[in-house]
């Protein structure tokens, strides 16, 4: 893994977890279901401005970019009605829908290290490749 690559790839991981203890703590929290969760807006919009660095980053990677333009519409969603106009439910919806594509960006940046870039192979193992030998 080549040092851009691995920067995004602990930059994803940071997000991911930083968005999952966002999600523990208002999943913990001793508010009833239908109370506003009262995040921490300013943390949220932290989070947005490294997500969106990241991705900017993350040009070269055309793989990672679909995950992470998901991830951050999501979070502007979540921005747009933060804090205490959604409820703990709806504000737990939108965290997951942050952390999946970042999960998935992760696991795309991890797995491409173990492939082979396919200028680096020969023809014929592409050509082997392409027919599953």
């Amino acid at each position: 893994m080549n040092a851009e690559r691995s920067q995004l790839y602990y930059t994803c991981v940071f997000l991911h977890v930083s968005f999952q203890a966002i999600l523990n703590s208002v999943a913990t929290s001793p508010r009833r279901d239908d109370t506003p969760c009262w995040l921490d807006a300013q943390t949220l919009r932290m989070l947005l401005g490294e997500l969106q660095r990241c991705r900017q980053e993350a040009a070269p990677f055309k793989e990672v970019n679909q995950p992470l333009d998901t991830a951050i519409y999501h979070c502007g969603l979540l921005m747009a009605q933060c804090p205490a106009a959604l409820n703990r439910q709806l504000c737990q919806h939108h965290l997951s829908a942050i952390m999946a594509p970042l999960k998935e960006a992760t696991a795309q940046l991890s797995s491409s290290t173990q492939r082979t870039p396919a200028t680096a192979s020969s023809p014929r193992q592409r050509l082997r490749g392409w027919l599953g030998w």
